[in-house]
């Protein structure tokens, strides 16, 4: 019995080339990329000399009030982005903008979240001292580690179902909960003041 080397290829017909599954390697690379931008920024955070401030706004009381503003439209055009998911994917009725809605919403929340990501990082470091900062802080890395591997998920094709919402999902909780442990505690604690 012979055994033909081209068997393999033959199940495909000849004017169609074979296809690869890449399968679940091809979601290592946004991991590692996740994982090195989370890593990165701590990284940076905890070794370099926190400067004490990197900007501030004319009109507003404090650096700590700008950030709480700025994390606050972040976050609120972050609500705006999760609703316009919901749309997106058929889970609430929406017009048929909702898609661009959802893409505009997002690179806005992104925008106004990294001057706050880099007065956080340069003006005060990773911090550890309290719980309530670490958490801050573990979450902002992982925050920027997690929109990292969502952006280079959206350019891959034929992606399971769930797996952006998941990430999406990720990146929502995350800028949620940096807003709770930030801004919603500033305004706890010293007022809702510009």
């Amino acid at each position: 019995m012979t055994v033909d080397p081209n068997a393999a290829t033959q199940s495909v017909p000849p004017h169609e080339p074979a296809r690869r599954d890449p399968g679940a390697a091809r979601y290592l690379v946004p991991a590692l990329v996740a994982a090195a931008v989370a890593v990165a920024l701590g990284v940076y955070g905890r070794t370099h000399d926190p400067a004490g401030t990197a900007f501030d706004i004319a009109g507003f009381s404090s650096t700590g009030a700008v950030k709480s503003w700025l994390a606050t439209t972040a976050f609120c055009f972050a609500l705006v982005q999760l609703v316009s998911a919901f749309m997106v994917y058929g889970k609430l009725p929406g017009p048929r903008w909702a898609p661009a809605l959802h893409r505009w919403s997002g690179r806005i929340a992104f925008l106004v979240a990294v001057p706050v990501a880099v007065h956080c990082l340069y003006a005060l470091g990773y911090q550890t001292y309290e719980t309530r900062v670490m958490i801050h802080s573990v979450l902002g890395c992982f925050f920027f580690g997690v929109f990292s591997a969502k952006m280079l998920l959206l350019r891959s094709e034929r992606l399971p179902g769930r797996l952006l919402p998941l990430v999406g999902g990720l990146v929502f909780t995350a800028l949620t909960l940096i807003w709770l442990t930030s801004a919603l505690w500033f305004f706890r604690t010293f007022g809702v003041t510009t």
